[in-house]
């Protein structure tokens, strides 16, 4: 049975090429993520902040450094694709800023997103997330993005208001965090909207 529309973006469109590397034009690179980051993610997950709205941890090095592997390796598959948000003039990692949950045929993806403690207050998730979104709606022409975060996160729900994240509605019960089940608020953009 034929269908009656067609992709909006074909297989290949993300694979088909190297990951890039997306500067945000203030100060920021986004890149794609290196084995020697395994440190600095380690770190980063033994902020309680992260604990709060995270679902991982991280007991080890080497098991972050497991992590940065797989984010290397998603984009291959077009699942997910994960950068790292880095000063561009130090390199020093700041955070992390993804698309997951991509299903290319419908031009959709989810964004993510998390900073390090001493990058918090500075505008950094705002920033990447507009990098990446400009990066995804613009250069790609995904249709829509998605970004979710629990009700009671009002850091996220800034980022998303900033970056033209519209407020779809409230999941209720939608996330399950480390102190139990959380409201999600539910934001998107999309393509020329």
């Amino acid at each position: 049975m034929p269908f009656l529309t067609n992709d909006v973006l074909p297989a290949g469109t993300l694979s088909g090429g190297p990951q890039p590397t997306l500067p945000s034009g203030d100060g920021l690179l986004l890149r794609p993520w290196r084995p020697k980051d395994a440190p600095a993610v380690h770190r980063a997950f033994q902020d309680p902040v992260m604990h709060q709205w995270h679902v991982r941890a991280a007991d080890s090095e080497e098991e972050a450094g497991g992590w940065i592997e797989e984010w290397r390796q998603a984009w291959a598959g077009e699942r997910d694709a994960q950068w790292a948000v880095a000063d561009e003039s130090t390199d020093l990692l700041l955070g992390r800023v993804a698309l997951r949950n991509i299903v290319l045929g419908d031009g959709v993806g989810e964004v993510a997103y998390w900073t390090v403690a001493a990058a918090r207050g500075q505008g950094v998730a705002a920033r990447a997330t507009a990098s990446l979104a400009h990066w995804a709606l613009d250069g790609i022409g995904f249709h829509r993005l998605e970004l979710t975060h629990a009700t009671a996160n009002e850091a996220s729900c800034r980022v998303a208001a900033k970056t033209g994240f519209t407020l779809e509605g409230t999941k209720r019960s939608a996330g399950l965090h480390r102190d139990g089940w959380h409201d999600m608020h539910l934001h998107a953009r999309v393509l020329g909207g």
